[in-house]
């Protein structure tokens, strides 16, 4: 399997942090190497959240992601910071219900995802993130389907586990 280089970044509270993870742990399930560096500002809602995992087939030298092969973007801020990182040939999955720009980029794929419009009409609330998510495994394949399902049941809280079918859900409809 590909090795990848993820960046995740938005707002806190979007579930940034909780995708990234979800990621990691699917990693883990494949036995692949793993790293998930989390990164926020000091707000505790509404700041910027961003984190670099990374999927491996050998030790991994830095968990930080500075040429992301994928990258997760769900606000403006976040948008302008990271797209002129995307590696060439990489992918870029942008929400576009909140973020109100296109990239000029033609070394790179991007995929415009209207996730949080997505999540509100479709009774998901919160799981924007899963819905970027689902586009993602969708344009990369970074995992199997298997490896994925199986981190969100590691990932979803023992006192949420009614809301492991939800998080599926999401993921496939960012898939579809």
């Amino acid at each position: 399997m590909k090795d990848w280089n993820f960046v995740f970044a938005g707002f806190g509270g979007q579930g940034i942090l909780f995708a990234g993870k979800v990621v990691a742990y699917a990693g883990m399930m494949e036995e692949r190497e793993v790293s998930w560096l989390p990164s926020y500002g000091p707000e505790m809602r509404g700041g910027t959240a961003n984190c670099s995992v990374c999927l491996s087939s050998r030790p991994i030298g830095s968990p930080l992601v500075l040429e992301p092969d994928a990258l997760v973007v769900m606000n403006n801020p976040s948008y302008d910071k990271f797209i002129n990182t995307v590696a060439p040939g990489g992918v870029a999955v942008i929400d576009s219900a909140l973020v109100d720009r296109k990239t000029s980029r033609t070394d790179i794929t991007a995929l415009y995802v209207p996730a949080t419009k997505l999540a509100q009409e479709n009774g998901m609330g919160k799981l924007a993130n899963l819905i970027m998510l689902g586009a993602l495994w969708k344009a990369t394949g970074f995992t199997t389907m298997e490896a994925l399902q199986a981190a969100i049941e590691k990932v979803v809280p023992p006192s949420k586990k009614e809301l492991v079918e939800l998080n599926r859900k999401a993921i496939q409809l960012g898939m579809d």
